[in-house]
C-alpha cells in the first residue's frame, strides 16, 4: 500500500513526572508513554486520519514490546520498527516546569538502536512511493543511520514531498562542528525543511528567521518553515508565497511535543492542499493543544480540536 506519511528516526519511552514543578530526585511517581520526535509526528498525522508507517529501530526487550503495541494502538504501521539485539529502548525522563522549562534526560548509551538503521535494510520501494517522507537531524549523527538517511532521500529524488526535520540535539553528536555538511546534504534531496531558530542556524550559519528561510530555499527546498517560539512561525515557500502567524494563547503544561504535533498537522496540510497560511495556523493550534497536556504521544489532538481553537483564537 502507500502511505500518506513515512517517517524515520528517533523511538523510546518517555517516563514523565506525574508531578509538575518538582526535581526529579523528588519525583515520586511517572507516567510512560511512546515517544521520539519522528514517531510522534507520525502519530500526530493518523490522529488526522492518515495513513503513516516509521522506520525506526528499538531494543529486543520489554521497552520494545511495548513501543510496538504502542504504534499498533496510535494506528501507526510498525512492520519497519526492528529490533537489535544487544542495545537496550532508549528512555528520556523530563522535569516539568511550566511556562517555559522542560529539561529532558536522554539514556541512549550505549548506543540508541535507531542510530542502527540500515540502508541495505529499507524499504525504498515504499519510501519512493509514499506522498510525504520525513527524516530528521538526529539520523545524521552516527552510522549506519547517518548512510540510511541519506540513502533514502537519494533513492526517494524529492518524488512528492520530502520534509527535513532539522531536529537540532547536540548531545547526540560527538562532534556538533561536523554537523552542517551533513544538514547541507540532506537539504539538497529534500523539498520542506522545518526548524526552529537553534536549528536553522545549524543548518545555514543564519540566525535571523527571514535570512535563513531564504537560505534554506537557496539550499534546495520549496518551502522553509521557521519556529520563532513566542513570535510565532514563519513560512516562505520558494514560489514567493509566505505567511507568518503568531502563537496561539495557551497555558502551558508541558511544551515537550508540541513540536511534533506541528509536524504532524503539517504533513496533514500539505496534503490536504490547504493554503500556506492556514497550514501554519492549523499546526500551530495542534502545537498549542499538545502544550496544554501533559503527555506527548496521546495528547495528539484531533482535528475537531484543532479547528475549535483555530475559531476560539486560543487553547481553551
Amino acid at each position: 500500500m502507500a502511505y500518506d506519511l513515512i517517517t524515520m528516526g528517533r523511538i523510546g519511552v518517555d517516563l514523565y513526572p506525574l508531578q509538575t514543578g518538582v526535581p526529579l530526585p523528588q519525583v515520586t511517581s511517572f507516567g510512560k508513554f511512546l515517544g521520539g520526535s519522528a514517531t510522534n509526528v507520525a502519530v500526530a498525522a493518523s490522529r488526522l486520519g492518515r495513513s503513516t508507517a516509521v522506520i525506526t529501530r528499538t531494543g529486543e526487550d520489554p521497552f520494545g514490546e511495548y513501543l510496538h503495541q504502542a504504534l499498533r494502538d496510535f494506528g501507526v504501521d510498525d512492520r519497519w520498527v526492528t529490533p537489535v539485539p544487544g542495545l537496550p529502548t532508549p528512555v528520556t525522563f523530563c522535569e516539568v516546569f511550566p511556562p517555559d522549562d522542560f529539561p529532558l534526560y536522554f539514556y541512549r548509551r550505549p548506543k540508541a538502536p535507531d542510530l542502527e538503521i540500515d540502508a541495505h535494510e529499507l524499504d525504498l520501494d515504499a519510501i519512493a512511493g509514499t506522498r510525504i517522507f520525513w527524516v530528521t537531524g538526529t539520523g545524521l549523527s552516527e552510522e549506519p543511520s547517518r548512510t540510511a538517511t541519506l540513502a533514502a532521500l537519494a533513492h526517494r529524488a524529492k518524488a512528492g514531498t520530502t520534509v527535513f526535520d532539522l531536529d537540532w540535539r547536540p548531545m547526540f553528536w560527538s562532534d556538533p562542528a561536523e554537523a552542517r555538511p551533513f544538514y547541507e546534504e540532506a537539504l539538497r534531496h529534500t523539498t520542506v525543511a522545518v526548524g526552529n531558530l537553534d536549528e536553522v542556524e545549524v543548518a545555514t550559519g543564519i540566525r535571523e528567521p527571514h535570512a535563513a528561510a531564504a537560505a534554506l530555499v537557496e539550499a534546495g527546498v520549496e518551502l522553509a518553515v521557521v519556529k520563532q517560539g513566542p513570535k510565532g512561525v514563519l513560512a516562505v515557500h520558494r514560489d514567493g508565497t509566505t505567511a507568518e502567524v503568531p502563537p496561539l494563547p495557551v497555558n502551558v503544561l508541558n511544551g515537550l511535543g508540541a513540536g511534533d504535533a506541528f509536524g504532524g498537522s503539517l504533513c496533514h496540510g500539505l496534503l490536504e492542499g490547504w493554503a500556506l497560511e492556514k497550514i501554519m495556523r492549523n499546526a500551530n493550534a495542534a502545537g498549542a493543544i499538545v502544550a496544554s497536556r501533559l503527555e506527548c504521544s496521546s495528547a495528539m489532538p484531533t482535528a475537531d480540536e484543532i479547528e475549535t481553537a483555530v475559531a476560539a483564537g486560543a487553547v481553551r
